[in-house]
């Protein structure tokens, strides 16, 4: 994906890349102060392009959607205007682009580029959800090991067990282009709810659609989801 920043005021800029990069986290985004620069990287990486105009003034917005912009964002930019105008671009959602998707309500199930994910190991996938469910929560391995298998059995099997399962999770995401969704450190993992569009975070927001879709069935596949239904739903 190509992104391009242009404005002349350095600050400006740096705001801007900032708020972009807030709601793309993975992806690179150019920034220019000349238009002409601008211009020319345009017309050597750019077949259909999005305009968003980022401005202090009101009075051109006529004047910019009769050129088709995609959207218009008045100063002083945030990263929610950013968000807005990146849900409205004309020629698709970058928002979703290459980014996973986690659908929790009824069967547990995860997406990439619409296509359901599909990994080595079955149970990498409860770990997922498990990680899902706890919405960025680091997890360590005692904890993973007594939800997803229900027991207290933390021997060298069931480590050696959920160290490939950590490992499948990691290579397939990458293979992804989707690693950053995973965040580990010693002994410890989660997932990074920026990186993943999910049902579940959108309910918790507060989102009426959401609401709305939610039937009463929550990861219905795994029985350690039924104290989620009580405790956040």
């Amino acid at each position: 994906m190509n992104i391009i920043a242009v404005d002349d005021e350095k600050l400006s800029l740096e705001a801007l890349v900032s708020c972009i990069k807030e709601n793309l986290p993975n992806e690179t985004v150019n920034a220019f102060r000349k238009t002409s620069d601008a211009e020319v990287y345009v017309c050597r990486n750019g077949s259909k392009v999005n305009i968003v105009f980022v401005t202090g003034y009101g009075d051109y917005t006529g004047e910019a959607f009769s050129i088709f912009a995609s959207a218009y964002i008045m100063k002083p930019v945030t990263a929610e205007k950013v968000k807005k105008a990146l849900e409205t671009l004309r020629y698709g959602n970058v928002l979703e682009e290459g980014r996973l998707k986690a659908v929790t309500f009824g069967n547990f199930e995860v997406y990439s580029h619409g296509e359901p994910i599909k990994f080595r190991y079955k149970k990498t996938k409860e770990l997922l959800a498990y990680l899902i469910d706890r919405r960025g929560a680091m997890c360590t391995n005692n904890e993973i090991i007594a939800v997803i298998w229900e027991d207290d059995d933390f021997g060298t099997d069931r480590q050696d067990y959920l160290k490939k399962l950590k490992q499948d999770l990691v290579n397939t995401l990458l293979e992804l282009g989707s690693e950053d969704a995973v965040i580990r450190q010693r002994g410890q993992i989660a997932v990074n709810p920026k990186c993943i569009e999910c049902d579940l975070f959108k309910y918790l927001e507060g989102d009426s659609t959401m609401v709305n879709s939610y039937k009463g069935e929550y990861m219905a596949q795994y029985s350690w989801a039924e104290y989620s239904i009580f405790k956040k739903l």
